[in-house]
């Protein structure tokens, strides 16, 4: 009972306080260099000079500011060079920031990049002991846990081989079985995980929801089903600039996404030259910046229009939706699909009736494939020859959402 009144109280504490931070580099190494040189002779440190930039400098950090209670999860989210490892690595003290101040409570486990705190000459076993010491762990109180992480790492076989001999996958088990099983008052989590096998990953993120409560935690993914998952909180960055921020994780997930939306024309991977997809459209509809935009549970009207070259007879056409991640979520079907014969005919007219369309609310493309049959010869293939944005109230992050009703409780 008194455990979960300590709880409780913990969960109110503020573990990380991020104030005003600010961190700039410099393009040129010899500029950078003579900056120095400069800032050491002149005391720049708390000087207005901080919040400037010279020439060939940038901002990596700018002024960021948040706060993070145990029991929390920030998500933190942006394209490459928005500056989140920068940001990590302030936090976890490996750089100095130019401006500004970070406070962080209790201990501070951090997996910031593949490999980083193992001495590679060293055992995996050694190695667990230099990072249990410098979270501040005794011996004793490493030796009570050095058995859950070995077992959690799944490298029994190989503990006492030298980490450098570990490949990508098992310097990221024992990483995390590290930060994880000691189970610190701060966790920091770089994409590292991406590298782990779908079973380890799974595994990592039931421990994540076990030591939650007990820790604040802070992620950086670019993938945002797992920051949906786990992240009560998100920021999104852009060249060192919060340009979101909040606890709805979803409206910060839409941000990023709609970075990718750029209005670029169909790729085209593949033609032989017998045919020309010419148009895309669907029936009714005009697109927004190339998105056509559709409610949840309608149905639509696919319509194709090909410019034959060669073909003898009409093309067999197969389509593949694709999600925001660039995964099949699934194979349109076009049923009643013959294969006749066609002479002189200058263009071919395709349209297929997509029936109460129960995806999730998000963005997605369509990937139009001509081939001589259902499964041999392919004619003419090209990626986002449409793409849709379902229009949903509600933010869901598995792939549909089926039409449903309560009809009874007890």
């Amino acid at each position: 009972m008194t455990e979960n009144k300590d709880i409780q109280i913990d969960s109110k504490e503020v573990l990380v306080k991020v104030e005003g931070l600010s961190k700039k580099f410099c393009k040129d190494l010899k500029t950078s260099l003579w900056y120095g040189v400069k800032d050491l002779i002149s005391g720049v440190r708390g000087s207005n000079l901080e919040r400037v930039l010279r020439p060939k400098e940038f901002w990596a950090v700018n002024d960021i500011n948040f706060e993070l209670r145990r029991g929390e999860c920030l998500g933190l989210i942006g394209h490459n060079g928005a500056g989140k490892s920068t940001l990590l690595k302030i936090l976890n003290g490996l750089i100095n920031p130019d401006a500004g101040k970070v406070t962080i409570k209790g201990r501070v486990g951090a997996l910031i990049e593949l490999g980083a705190g193992f001495n590679p000459i060293l055992s995996g076993r050694e190695n667990i002991y230099n990072n249990g010491a410098i979270l501040g762990f005794s011996r004793k109180e490493i030796d009570t846990k050095l058995e859950d992480i070995i077992a959690f790492s799944e490298l029994e076989e190989f503990i006492d081989m030298p980490v450098q001999h570990y490949s990508s996958g098992m310097k990221v088990r024992l990483g995390f079985a590290v930060a994880a099983q000691m189970e610190p008052d701060v966790l920091i989590i770089d994409e590292v995980l991406a590298v782990g096998d779908l079973g380890f990953i799974l595994k990592c993120f039931k421990t994540i929801d076990t030591i939650l409560p007990h820790t604040a935690i802070i992620f950086v993914s670019h993938n945002m089903p797992m920051i949906s998952r786990i992240c009560n909180q998100v920021i999104l960055m852009e060249k060192g600039e919060v340009k979101f921020q909040g606890e709805n994780v979803s409206k910060g997930i839409d941000y990023y996404y709609n970075k990718f939306m750029t209005g670029e024309d169909s790729s085209e991977v593949y033609s032989d030259s017998s045919l020309k997809l010419e148009t895309s459209s669907i029936e009714g509809l005009v697109p927004i910046d190339n998105v056509y935009h559709v409610q949840w549970g309608d149905t639509i009207q696919l319509n194709f229009k090909i410019k034959n070259i060669s073909l003898t007879k009409t093309p067999y056409i197969s389509l593949v939706l694709y999600d925001k991640e660039q995964r099949g979520v699934a194979e349109i079907y076009p049923k009643g699909q013959k294969l006749n014969a066609i002479e002189n005919s200058e263009y071919i007219h395709f349209s297929v009736l997509l029936k109460n369309i129960y995806l999730s609310k998000g963005i997605y493309n369509i990937t139009f494939t001509a081939s001589e049959t259902e499964s041999l010869n392919i004619y003419y293939k090209v990626h986002k020859t449409i793409t849709i944005q379902i229009v949903h109230d509600k933010q869901m992050w598995t792939p549909f959402l089926l039409d449903s009703e309560l009809i009874s409780i007890n």
